[in-house]
């Protein structure tokens, strides 16, 4: 039984790098349009009152922030993934 499990674990340790790239190219897509909908919505908000640029800004910086960190953990799960 112990044979099974850890060939089990030692053929799922790896996936190929391409298809790993693949799966990271596939995952950027989402972070990408999010970015692109925050701006877009910064640029529609400034262009309607003025005033609130300041503070549309600063919540656009920080939802780009929660953002980025999507792209950056499928980064990494793409070099986890890669590995093997």
């Amino acid at each position: 039984m112990n044979n099974i499990v850890l060939a089990q674990a030692t053929a799922s340790a790896g996936i190929n790098p391409g298809l790993a790239a693949i799966g990271y190219g596939l995952g950027a897509i989402g972070p990408g349009i999010g970015v692109g909908l925050i701006f877009a919505a910064v640029i529609n908000g400034t262009a309607r009152q003025p005033e609130a640029q300041g503070k549309l800004q600063s919540i656009a910086f920080s939802t780009f922030v929660l953002t980025e960190v999507l792209a950056l953990i499928g980064i990494v799960i793409y070099f986890l993934a890669s590995r093997g």
